[in-house]
């Protein structure tokens, strides 16, 4: 009997198992592209993204448009990305909802692919299709054998993050952009305990309010800050025209107590200002008596699916953020002269053209100058917008980006 029992509740606890196990597969994905892990967010597909996977799954991709050594199987691996799987199969890795229409029969969301499973590559009359080796619903990930052990563990942590997170992480939380009254009117640090010229995490700091407006503790809330040196100004390398200012991120800060007024000394008439108290919680650099406070903005939940721009672009590299030299690398970030007014949105990707060399031709009857084509030199990827100024991830370079550089809408034909 005692026998019979343990065996119905070894039963009862694998099928527990199992069904926490689908639960949490089919939860939505962790978000891998925001500040905090472990952040739930969904990765929507636009209509106009469907219509062109369902296109695609109806006549399927022309070889001409797959990856030179596009394999015949890939097995999915931990660290792989959508973006990865894209370049892997397509000249083009932008171009991700034809990936994701060559295999939309079996992959109903394509953020939802998990390491383990296999792409077969199959081509017919000239066309490519993609899709999951064996058969059914391959929405959930593979069936995975457990056994007793204390630690729970989200499949859906499992799934594949469209890009890395670790590389921009730092960059959804750091730069901002601001026009110079904003700056010069947001809240100062005014003075340190025991007079310290350089601020850290853990020091008390006293602060006041712009304009003779006090800084107030909202007490139904606490009140976080971010601590700004003094802005950088963002100019159009074509105009010269300030686009914003860019203002460099030291630390974060929590507000403890309000400005107020004590009694002036020595019987006085009269009052004298009391600074609010801060407390800096967090620092990237040491911060001075003179830096900003600018209020931590509400988290936001963004989505970064690499997609071209419906509408023709024409840019231009600002600069190259956190570095003082003009040339930039991959994984690097850069500020761009185009924002929300240009229809700018996270995930647009963009094409970095080099500027062709000037050169004078001397091979004819007479010295000609010369000025050669511009090249593609790579791709990059928006991921935070403001109005007049964006910044960007590049993503791939043949050779080194320099401020300046143009950018231009990817042409579908081309690497």
């Amino acid at each position: 009997m005692q026998h019979d029992m343990t065996t119905h509740l070894k039963g009862e606890s694998t099928m527990a198992i199992a069904k926490l196990a689908k639960l949490a597969a089919l939860t939505t994905l962790a978000s891998a592209l925001v500040g905090a892990p472990g952040w739930a967010q969904n990765y929507p597909i636009t209509a106009t993204q469907k219509e062109t996977a369902k296109a695609v799954a109806q006549r399927g991709v022309p070889l001409g448009d797959l990856a030179a050594n596009a394999p015949e199987r890939y097995t999915i691996k931990h660290g792989d990305t959508l973006w990865a799987i894209s370049r892997l199969y397509l000249k083009s890795p932008w171009r991700w909802p034809e990936l994701w229409g060559m295999n939309i029969d079996e992959i109903k969301n394509p953020h939802r692919i998990y390491p383990g499973q296999v792409l077969v590559l199959e081509r017919n009359n000239g066309l490519a299709t993609l899709r999951l080796e064996g058969s059914g619903d391959q929405t959930d990930p593979p069936t995975v054998k457990v056994a007793p052990r204390t630690r729970f563990e989200m499949l859906s942590d499992l799934a594949l993050p469209t890009l890395r997170s670790n590389i921009i992480e730092a960059f959804l939380a750091e730069p901002t952009i601001v026009d110079e009254a904003g700056l010069n009117s947001a809240p100062r640090i005014v003075s340190a305990q025991d007079n310290r010229v350089l601020i850290t995490r853990g020091d008390r700091v006293y602060a006041r309010g712009p304009d003779g407006t006090p800084l107030m503790d909202d007490q139904s809330k606490e009140q976080l800050f971010r601590v700004f040196r003094n802005a950088t100004p963002l100019k159009d390398p074509g105009t010269g025209e300030i686009l914003g200012y860019e203002a460099q991120y030291a630390g974060k800060a929590v507000l403890v107590r309000s400005e107020g007024t004590a009694e002036a000394e020595n019987g006085s008439r009269g009052s004298v200002v009391v600074p609010a108290t801060i407390d800096i919680v967090g620092a990237k650099e040491e911060m001075r008596v003179g830096d900003r406070l600018l209020p931590e903005p509400p988290r936001q939940l963004q989505t970064y699916t690499p997609h071209a721009p419906n509408d023709k672009v024409e840019g231009r590299i600002v600069s190259v953020y956190g570095s003082a030299v003009v040339n930039a690398g991959q994984n690097q970030v850069v500020a761009i002269n185009k924002g929300t007014q240009d229809g700018m949105e996270p995930g647009i990707v963009l094409a970095i053209l080099k500027d062709g060399a000037r050169i004078l031709d001397r091979s004819g009857d007479k010295p000609t100058p010369l000025k050669l084509p511009d090249e593609r030199n790579g791709l990059l990827m928006v991921f935070r917008v403001f109005e007049r100024v964006s910044y960007a991830l590049i993503l791939e370079i043949t050779d080194g980006v320099r401020t300046g550089d143009r950018l231009v809408n990817p042409r579908p034909d081309s690497p």
